[in-house]
C-alpha cells in the first residue's frame, strides 16, 4: 500500500511511443479529478491513475471509467492490450519495476499481433412481435393452442399455456440459429476473428464481438449497415466500436504458434 493511502490503478498496456495527450482528461477509475498517465519501460507504457485505497472500486461510473479510458486509446490508435477491471499495484515503481518487466514478453507479442486492429461488437434483439408473428405465421399448431386459450380465465388452460409456450420458445431458438449464421455469412468476410455469446432473453438474437482490421474497418461497418437495413423492423441492432480487443487478449498473449485469427475462428 502506497504511504499516502493512494494506489496504483492499471487500465492496460501500449506501446511505449503513444503520446501523453492520448489519455488526457479521460477521466479515472475511482477518483474523476486524478490523471491518467503513461509509465514507460522497455519500449512499453502502461496506462495508469491513482485510486483512493480506503474506497471500493466497482460502481457502474467506475466501470465505465475503465472502458472510457481503453476505448478512447483503442478509437485513436492499435494497439491497445486491455487489462480486466480493478488491477491496483501498490505504486508506480511497481509498474516499472515488476509489472512491465515480468509481463513483456507477452505484453510485445499482443501488441504485435493487435496491432492495426480493434474490437468492435454487436448487440442484436428480435422485436417481439414482429417474431412472433413469424412464429404464428409459421407454426399452425401454435395458431391453434392461441385460439383455445382466448377467453378462457387465467386459471385454466394451464397446459395449453406451456405447451404454446415450449413451441414459441423452441420457434425462435430455430430461427436464432439460422438468423446467427446469417451473421456470420455477412459479417464473416470482413473480420480476422468472432466471438459469439449466447444471448440472456428471449428476445435476444446474438451478442458477437469481431476483431476487425483498421483497413477493413470501412467494409465491416457497411455490412453490418446493409443487416441492419435486411432486417429492418425484425431485428434491433446495435454496433459498438472500435474497443479495445477485450474478447481477443487471452489469445494475442498466447506462446502458442496459432495466430489469433486461427486461433479464435472457433467461435465464431
Amino acid at each position: 500500500m502506497a504511504e499516502d493511502g493512494r494506489a496504483c490503478y492499471v487500465y492496460g498496456v501500449v506501446p511505449g511511443d503513444r503520446s501523453d495527450d492520448a489519455v488526457r482528461d479521460l477521466g479515472a477509475v475511482g477518483d474523476p479529478d486524478a490523471a491518467v498517465t503513461l509509465v514507460r519501460h522497455g519500449g512499453q507504457a502502461a496506462v495508469v491513475s491513482e485510486v483512493p485505497v480506503d474506497k471500493p472500486l466497482g460502481t457502474p461510473e467506475d466501470l465505465r471509467a475503465h472502458a472510457r479510458v481503453l476505448d478512447s486509446l483503442a478509437a485513436r490508435s492499435s494497439p491497445v492490450l486491455p487489462f480486466r477491471f480493478g488491477t491496483v499495484v501498490r505504486d508506480t515503481t511497481a509498474v516499472t519495476g515488476e509489472l512491465l518487466p515480468e509481463g513483456h514478453e507477452d505484453f510485445q507479442r499482443a501488441l504485435d499481433r493487435l496491432r492495426g486492429r480493434s474490437q468492435f461488437t454487436l448487440r442484436a434483439r428480435y422485436v417481439q412481435d414482429a417474431v412472433l408473428r413469424e412464429v404464428l405465421t409459421e407454426q399452425p399448431e401454435a395458431v391453434r393452442l392461441r385460439e383455445e386459450l382466448q377467453g378462457l380465465p387465467e386459471e385454466a388452460g394451464y397446459d395449453q399455456r406451456i405447451q404454446l409456450g415450449q413451441l414459441v420458445m423452441d420457434a425462435i431458438a430455430a430461427k436464432r440459429a439460422v438468423d446467427v449464421l446469417e451473421v456470420d455469412r455477412r459479417l464473416g468476410p470482413c473480420v480476422l476473428a468472432s466471438r459469439v455469446t449466447e444471448p440472456s432473453s428471449a428476445e435476444g438474437l446474438v451478442t458477437a464481438s469481431f476483431l476487425v482490421e483498421d483497413d477493413r474497418r470501412t467494409a465491416f461497418e457497411q455490412a453490418a449497415e446493409e443487416l441492419a437495413k435486411h432486417w429492418d423492423g425484425r431485428v434491433r441492432i446495435r454496433l459498438l466500436g472500435p474497443l479495445a480487443p477485450y474478447d481477443f487478449v487471452a489469445d494475442a498473449m498466447s506462446p502458442a504458434k496459432e495466430t489469433v485469427e486461427e486461433t479464435v475462428e472457433e467461435g465464431a
